[in-house]
């Protein structure tokens, strides 16, 4: 099978979408791949393959981790913006 068919990954809307909101979804993918790793990395450490072990930790869920701390550091000012399906809606007034 295709690897973006096996994804949990979900598949971002057609269309424009606002960049909060690319931002936002690429947060999520990357807090999703990060659950996934601590959970690679606990069956490794369980079973005795502390390569592996090493690997997705040193490798691959660090990278994930620093990739959430700086996306989330870029949304800290940004305004809220909400996403239905294809379609953006701008913030309502205060």
């Amino acid at each position: 099978p295709d690897v973006s068919e096996t994804t949990r990954i979900p598949r971002p809307p057609r269309g424009r979408e606002e960049v909060p909101v690319q931002l936002s979804r690429l947060l999520d993918a990357h807090q999703i791949i990060i659950r996934d790793c601590r959970e690679l990395a606990r069956r490794a450490s369980q079973i005795g393959d502390d390569g592996s072990n090493d690997l997705v930790v040193s490798q691959v869920l660090r990278t994930n981790e620093l990739q959430v701390w700086f996306l989330s550091e870029h949304l800290v000012n940004v305004p809220l913006v909400e996403a239905q399906g294809d379609v953006y809606k701008p913030p309502k007034s205060a």
